[in-house]
């Protein structure tokens, strides 16, 4: 894993899960490459973002679905 400061440098799409409302509670991930996807705040398009191997990813996404960040959302 490792990070951007500026999301706004990458030269992706970005995408939001058709999940989201229009709340502040918003994620958007974007593929970077074959390896990497990109994961950052919509509320923030110019500050960082994480980027995820595909398996890392698969990990965030388990973990935060079963609440193992607990008090977050």
């Amino acid at each position: 894993m490792s990070h951007i400061d500026d999301a706004s440098a990458l030269s992706v799409s970005w995408r939001k899960s058709s999940y989201s409302d229009t709340g502040a509670q918003c994620v958007e991930c974007a593929i970077v490459d074959a390896g990497t996807v990109a994961v950052r705040d919509s509320k923030n398009p110019n500050g960082p973002a994480l980027l995820l191997g595909r398996g890392q990813l698969a990990a965030f996404v388990s973990a935060a679905a079963t609440g193992r960040f607990g008090g977050l959302g």
